[in-house]
């Protein structure tokens, strides 16, 4: 899917993901995305076992360290054979340009297309009070992503995390060619949990996003697979 909806395997154990990925149909290859929890827990078994099952991997570990340890680290995931990852964007122009250079490498040793390399900009439970009075970073939240956006731009990065809310405004200071994955999504009637910008997959179409990241509304639904199948509908506009 060119505009995916990324299913969050926020899981414990290997066993409780692998056992929420097989609900779905052998023919049914979605794309999902491994966190530090599950990552933490299982390490690259639980991405070679998700491979096996046809399922494309955004394996978000959101580095953020100094230069050299990035691009080793980097060096490391670009052997993986996962679509996307993450790094943070306050690490700054030069760990950012480190991630992608060991991305490259990685994945070309092996023979493999470099993944996508995203960089985190504001996360979605971040506010204005958050921003200003912890983060001590003067502006707007929709000041701060975007500088980052563009940062992560000049840095040879393919694209951002950010809140639906800022993808229009990202779109217009870098490109329509730059991705915006939004997390924070939530369907109608959904609840925030501890999302402070929110927006329905709706809403987030309308806004420019190039995929969508969801976790709750889809693992813990009573029927994930239906679940899934209705926010794909609800993001496509059908």
């Amino acid at each position: 899917m060119s505009r995916p909806v990324i299913i969050a395997l926020d899981f414990p154990t290997a066993e409780r993901a692998l056992s929420f990925l097989d609900q779905f149909p052998e023919d049914l290859h979605v794309t999902v995305k491994i966190g530090m929890e599950l990552f933490y827990a299982a390490g690259p078994a639980i991405v070679k076992a998700v491979q096996e099952r046809g399922h494309a991997i955004f394996l978000d570990l959101k580095l953020h360290d100094i230069p050299n340890t990035v691009e080793a680290a980097m060096r490391v995931i670009g052997q993986l054979g996962v679509t996307y990852t993450t790094v943070h964007a306050a690490g700054g122009h030069v760990m950012l340009a480190a991630a992608k250079r060991g991305l490259v490498a990685g994945a070309a040793a092996q023979g493999l297309p470099a993944p996508k390399l995203l960089a985190i900009t504001q996360l979605t439970s971040t506010n204005q009070s958050i921003l200003n009075a912890d983060q001590q970073i003067k502006g707007t939240v929709q000041q701060s992503v975007v500088h980052y956006a563009d940062l992560a731009k000049a840095s040879n990065c393919d694209g951002v995390i950010c809140s639906a809310q800022e993808v229009a405004a990202i779109h217009e200071a870098v490109g329509t060619d730059f991705l915006g994955i939004t997390p924070g999504i939530r369907p109608q009637r959904a609840q925030a949990d501890d999302q402070q910008r929110v927006m329905t997959p709706q809403a987030a179409a309308k806004a420019g996003s190039n995929g969508l990241v969801v976790g709750r509304p889809i693992t813990q639904a009573a029927d994930p697979v239906v679940a899934y199948q209705q926010i794909v509908k609800e993001w496509s506009g059908q």
